[in-house]
């Protein structure tokens, strides 16, 4: 498979770069990736603390540029974090709050505007290879939301449940199932293969990759390659394989003299499972919890020349942020809607000073949690409504972040008073938020024949 995607990229390259550095007319602005992870916890990254997992790609992109301990995502689940991050805006504002399954018959509406589109108008060509999981369906796919061009699964790879009478595994291109079930072995190095084809095929011009691992998210696979080669098991053996898929980007990068004009952001749409090997550091909690271990995620940002090497940036940031980021630093005009981030581009490359910001944190379409300052308040669960398998009922709770990284000591009775504002300012969010859209929780049954077609 890696010798197909070679032969590929030297048949397009003239098995050279001497055209690109010939070009003298190329445009200037950044190319940007955006390597997401599935499930990776923040403690799973050497930079990040693990000894028991190797990350050498991934720790020299951290020692190179920035790497960020406070960088949340908005919901600890797929689906709504993704939806977030294309979007700039809470999920709830889109109505994608819970995980899409190969049954559901929603996804992202086409009136959401997309961080792909924003390039694709500014003249970036615009590839997704992985994960989509914004609705399976041909009129939510990612050709739909900006995307030039797609490889990977439209949903999560544990989404072949016989008692749900899903479908085997489908892998695409571009809309065409090209395998069914795919060999879930070989999906790092196939997606890693893709990446440097888009890359080979797109040096002349401007690009935006958004490439969406499917890993670590259960069931675990990996390549004959990495299988026992970490201290961890299976675990770590994916980690250690998507490093060096991270290794290859930049190899790739360099290769065609694309690495100084090229920005790489490196990140994971939720907290860890832990049970499976993941870890969240010193952080409390996992997937699906709104403690930091299911929102705070391991993010790295890489320009060279651009950014100081070796910074640590402990400011809080949330990945609504992106889109008005990258919108700033292409010079690209956003719609006229409501976006939810902040450009931080002159706070992280200027060390500027940002305004105050609270962060809102959701478990499906409940607020759960406010990130404000330095205090973090999670809001009381009686009942359990959806049924969390591992979210326990618990009492109001009140954090100092900066003197309890791990939300051990609960200060809600001590300081009754921020309680009480926390509460107020998260029932002027949601007041704020005016009509939402429902919940996109429509469904065929599991019976239904339809499925079948």
């Amino acid at each position: 498979m890696r010798g197909f995607y070679l032969l590929l990229i030297g048949l397009l390259t003239g098995c050279n770069s001497s055209s690109y550095n010939a070009d003298t007319t190329k445009d200037t602005r950044p190319n940007v990736i955006f390597i997401y992870a599935d499930d990776l916890g923040y403690g799973d990254l050497g930079s990040y603390g693990s000894d028991s997992i190797a990350t050498p790609y991934l720790d020299q992109m951290a020692e190179e540029g920035i790497r960020f301990t406070n960088f949340y995502t908005t919901s600890p689940i797929c689906s709504p974090s993704r939806t977030s991050l294309l979007t700039g805006r809470y999920q709830v504002r889109t109505g994608v709050t819970r995980v899409f399954f190969p049954n559901s018959l929603q996804g992202l509406d086409t009136t959401e505007y997309t961080m792909a589109e924003m390039f694709k108008e500014n003249g970036y060509e615009t590839g997704l290879i992985g994960k989509w999981h914004l609705g399976h369906l041909p009129q939510f796919l990612p050709d739909r939301h900006g995307f030039d061009y797609w490889f990977g699964l439209p949903y999560s790879n544990d989404m072949e449940w016989k008692p749900r009478k899903d479908p085997p595994l489908p892998l695409m291109r571009n809309g065409k199932v090209i395998a069914q079930p795919v060999n879930q072995k070989e999906l790092t190095q196939r997606y890693s293969a893709e990446a440097k084809y888009f890359i080979a095929k797109n040096r002349n011009k401007p690009f935006f990759m958004y490439l969406a691992h499917t890993f670590p998210h259960t069931p675990l696979h990996v390549s004959a390659e990495y299988d026992g080669t970490s201290k961890l098991g299976k675990y770590g053996d994916v980690v250690q394989e998507l490093d060096r898929s991270v290794g290859e980007i930049f190899e790739t990068l360099k290769e065609f003299g694309l690495d100084e004009n090229t920005i790489v952001v490196f990140s994971s749409d939720n907290g860890p499972v832990l049970k499976v090997g993941g870890s969240a550091g010193e952080l409390r909690g996992q997937k699906t919890t709104t403690w930091d271990g299911g929102i705070k995620v391991p993010t790295l940002l890489w320009w060279k020349g651009k950014v100081a090497e070796r910074k640590v940036d402990d400011r809080p940031y949330i990945m609504t942020d992106w889109l008005p980021t990258f919108s700033s630093l292409i010079d690209a005009q956003l719609p006229e809607i409501t976006i939810d981030g902040t450009d931080i581009s002159a706070s992280i490359f200027d060390g500027e000073a940002l305004p105050d910001r609270d962060f809102y944190f959701y478990f499906n379409e409940e607020l759960r949690a406010v990130r404000s300052g330095d205090w973090k308040y999670k809001r009381a669960v009686v009942d359990n409504p959806y049924r969390q398998r591992h979210v326990p009922s618990h009492e109001a709770m009140l954090f100092d972040l900066e003197k309890d990284p791990g939300e051990l000591n609960n200060l809600a009775r001590e300081f009754a008073s921020v309680v009480e504002e926390l509460e107020k300012k998260m029932d002027s969010f949601e007041k704020s938020l005016g009509q939402v859209p429902e919940p996109k929780l429509e469904a065929l049954p599991f019976d239904d024949p339809r499925k079948k077609k």
